[in-house]
């Protein structure tokens, strides 16, 4: 998959192509039934199949504080390195900026689908909106795809009992932390990556040494203390993780993803795990001192084997 930033890059490289616009925030069914679509017609055509992929999100753009925007299910990476693992040839990053904003509806279809991308077909939902002041519409690109010659396909929509499955609804879930109905959702388990970084040592210090991860969002789709696998290679490992702002010991306001491996005293910094969500075991909380927090560590640690039970390597 050859990922660009700029409708210059795609065409030193290709005439044309079929492609489909959104967020995919979570890459779940709903979306992987949009890429095969997608790829279905680009396969009709004998073309290159392209995601035009909206970064940052436009709801985290506007918002001026991170608890108006909705919380990210999934990182740039993490979708970059999911659309790939489904087949798509090409991802555009378009930058969601004030002149993109300020792009009228007409331009945005002339400049950047037509003259930067050469589109033989758009798959989008009839609720897409774009251009300034999103005055743009399908019954507008429908009929800019008559006049200009390209052709517009509105999405496949994968419903489960009856509701349709949307990133809102996930979050939904998470918030919930119905993992099983997730993991249905996304066609996996739910997880987040990260590079392991060093972090106050103050785990170490109470006898619970974590892997720290930046979860890289303005706002987290979870927070509170989980019962996890963690991925690391082709091994997996019981974990208790806190996700969150660690009120005890921070107030930065800054979020932090902490993962105690049970049983497990090798040097991860630098490296990627996975951190695998399977069970909420509480709410995240303020202790009054650094004895509290241990005594809750040392609960949760136990729960966590419980919940768990014995996962080999």
């Amino acid at each position: 998959m050859i990922i660009i930033e700029d409708t210059n890059s795609f065409s030193q490289l290709q005439q044309s192509c079929v492609a489909t616009i959104g967020k995919f925030d979570g890459v779940h069914l709903g979306h992987q039934l949009i890429l095969d679509q997608l790829k279905q017609k680009a396969e009709q055509f004998n073309l290159v199949s392209i995601v035009i992929l909206i970064e940052p999100h436009p709801e985290e753009f506007f918002a001026e504080d991170s608890d108006r925007c909705p919380a990210r299910l999934t990182i740039v990476e993490e979708k970059m390195e999911l659309l790939e693992s489904f087949g798509i040839d090409f991802v555009l990053k378009l930058t969601f900026d004030k002149a993109l904003c300020e792009l009228s509806a007409e331009r945005y279809v002339q400049e950047i689908l037509v003259d930067g991308l050469g589109i033989a077909s758009v798959i989008v939902g009839n609720d897409f909106r774009f251009g300034h002041k999103r005055l743009g519409d399908f019954s507008l690109l429908e009929s800019m795809g008559k006049e200009l010659d390209f052709e517009v396909i509105e999405t496949a929509v994968y419903e489960r009992n009856g509701k349709q499955i949307s990133s809102t609804f996930i979050r939904e879930q998470l918030a919930r932390a119905d993992f099983g109905l997730v993991e249905q959702l996304l066609g996996r388990p739910y997880s987040i990556k990260g590079e392991v970084v060093k972090g106050l040592q103050i785990g170490t210090g109470l006898g619970f040494p974590t892997c720290n991860i930046n979860p890289q969002r303005r706002r987290i789709p979870l927070q509170g203390v989980y019962a996890c696998q963690v991925r690391l290679g082709d091994r997996i490992r019981q974990a208790a993780v806190n996700i969150g702002y660690r009120p005890t010991i921070s107030d930065n306001g800054d979020a932090l993803l902490e993962a105690h491996i049970l049983d497990f005293d090798e040097d991860l910094y630098g490296k990627t795990i996975e951190v695998i969500f399977r069970h909420k075991i509480r709410d995240e909380k303020k202790f009054e001192g650094l004895e509290e927090l241990k005594q809750q560590i040392i609960l949760d640690v136990e729960l966590t084997r419980q919940i768990l039970g014995n996962i080999s390597d």
